[in-house]
């Protein structure tokens, strides 16, 4: 494992900023309705979506309309469902539809909940979150469930920090990058991508190949990221340190 040294400071000059949302702009919780957004985060999103003319977006494992509710009243675009829902900061959404195999996965999820208190099932709208932050000895049970319902019923499971997550295929943090790297807005500039859970490493590995950079936001691991950074409130900070004025001064 190689240390990383922190971002420097011009790194989002010439940039398109993509960020995740738990474990980089909010801290983790015990429960995904939890997590307390700091009152200066809407505002410092504002700061760069405006210094780097639009090209903020966020990239989670959220649905769209939560991630925008958390954050208002910042208009931003917003990749959630690990990209399969897409929203222009203009409003307009692309979604597909939800298919009937991920109620099948839900009602098995509820049911493996039901026999281990303090499971939490989270339906999203194009997937099912096994958490088990609260039940850590559920964790074996929780994983082979996840496992065998991807298989049975064709979703990918992606397994995170105390979490398992079905969601439909063909999608994720990466291939989300890569569709807003191709707007005209974003296509000659530098992605950046700030992530701490390893569904995150998809948004790194896009990054680096346009050229670009990965941020870990958390403990050193192996990782895709060429910088690093300790945790939330240093991601922040260094978020307010770097952003870069929109009308710099000439000399």
């Amino acid at each position: 494992m190689t240390a990383l040294p922190p971002p420097p400071a011009d790194l989002l000059h010439g940039a398109s900023l993509f960020l995740d949302f738990d474990g980089t702009l909010v801290d983790i919780a015990d429960t995904p309705d939890a997590v307390a957004v700091a009152e200066h985060v809407p505002s410092l999103l504002a700061r760069l979506i405006d210094a780097l003319d639009g090209r903020v977006a966020i990239v989670s494992g959220r649905p769209v309309a939560e991630v925008r509710a958390l954050l208002a009243p910042a208009l931003l675009t917003v990749a959630g469902s690990h990209g399969l829902e897409i929203a222009g900061a203009d409003g307009g959404c692309y979604a597909p539809e939800r298919p009937p195999a991920l109620d099948r996965a839900l009602a098995a999820a509820r049911d493996l909940a039901a026999h281990h208190p303090g499971v939490l099932i989270e339906d999203k709208p194009f997937g099912v979150g096994l958490h088990y932050r609260q039940a850590p000895d559920a964790e074996a049970a929780v994983t082979a469930l996840a496992d065998e319902l991807a298989a049975t019923h064709d979703l990918k499971v992606q397994h995170g920090k105390m979490v398992a997550e079905l969601r439909l295929r063909g999608r994720d943090k990466g291939s989300a990058l890569d569709l807003l790297m191709a707007e005209p807005a974003r296509r000659h500039t530098r992605p950046v991508f700030m992530g701490d859970d390893v569904t995150d490493e998809a948004g790194f590995a896009a990054a680096r190949a346009l050229g670009g950079a990965g941020v870990l936001v958390g403990p050193a691991r192996d990782t895709a990221a060429a910088y690093r950074l300790d945790d939330v409130a240093a991601a922040l900070a260094w978020l307010a340190a770097a952003c870069p004025s929109p009308h710099p001064t000439e000399t």
